[in-house]
């Protein structure tokens, strides 16, 4: 099993690195963040030691970074006609799907890592908390995560790639910001906790904060496998219908 999902995760990884989506997408994604961090946050003139504000704009970065990882993924295959060929070669349906997550969200992680080039430049700066700064970089993971199994669950049931960008990075941008509502209206407790609760960028927050609550934690992880286990059954009822 585990040589059937590595060959499935060198396949996809060639098939990102031998077109240039996954240069521009690494390349917009350091750039933006970098250039919202130092010019538009003005970071200099802040005078605090933290990268909470490079970190609170990912959330937001990644609803669209991570769409345009996975938008080929499944739509991709659709539209050369070889996921009726997938689907009947000796892969089962979850070597299938895990393989494919494990390739695109090994790159969003490269993607995280290049990152620390930020920490490494403003450390001598001030006394940045390094336990904060680990926080972070795992919220961002867990936070990937979530994102790469919504956006291949969406891929999955896409006809093409532009539907896909356009529909995961939709969904994305709902489920983040869904606890914003709550600074617009004033809902009851009950209803104001359910939006809370849904939001990804809510739990992201308290890692921004260097706090770990594993409450947060099993919340990421669920909703990643909700997604993988929705994209396997897409993959099954595709073989049998």
């Amino acid at each position: 099993m585990i040589r059937r999902i590595g060959s499935i995760v060198r396949k996809e990884l060639r098939s990102y690195f031998n077109s240039p989506i996954a240069y521009i997408v690494v390349v917009f994604f350091l750039a933006f963040t970098a250039i919202w961090f130092f010019y538009i946050g003005d970071f200099a003139a802040q005078d605090i030691a933290s990268l909470r504000a490079y970190f609170g704009i990912m959330p937001v970065v990644l609803v669209l970074l991570v769409p345009a990882l996975t938008m080929r993924s499944w739509a991709e295959e659709k539209k050369l006609g070889t996921d009726e060929l997938l689907v009947t070669l000796p892969f089962r349906e979850w070597e299938l799907v895990v393989g494919k997550f494990l390739a695109t969200y090994g790159l969003l992680l490269l993607t995280i890592v290049l990152t620390v080039f930020v920490p490494i430049t403003v450390t001598r700066l001030g006394d940045f908390e390094r336990g904060e700064t680990i926080g972070q970089y795992l919220g961002m993971a867990l936070l990937g995560s979530a994102s790469v199994a919504i956006g291949l669950f969406v891929s999955s049931v896409s006809r093409n790639q532009i539907s896909s960008f356009i529909i995961a990075a939709v969904i994305l941008l709902a489920v983040t910001l869904l606890n914003q509502i709550n600074t617009i209206v004033a809902l009851p407790a009950a209803a104001a906790s359910v939006i809370n609760y849904v939001s990804l960028e809510f739990h992201f927050r308290s890692f921004n904060q260097g706090v770990l609550d594993t409450r947060d934690l099993i919340y990421f992880l669920v909703v990643t496998s909700l997604f993988l286990v929705l994209n396997r059954y897409v993959l099954v009822a595709r073989k049998w219908r």
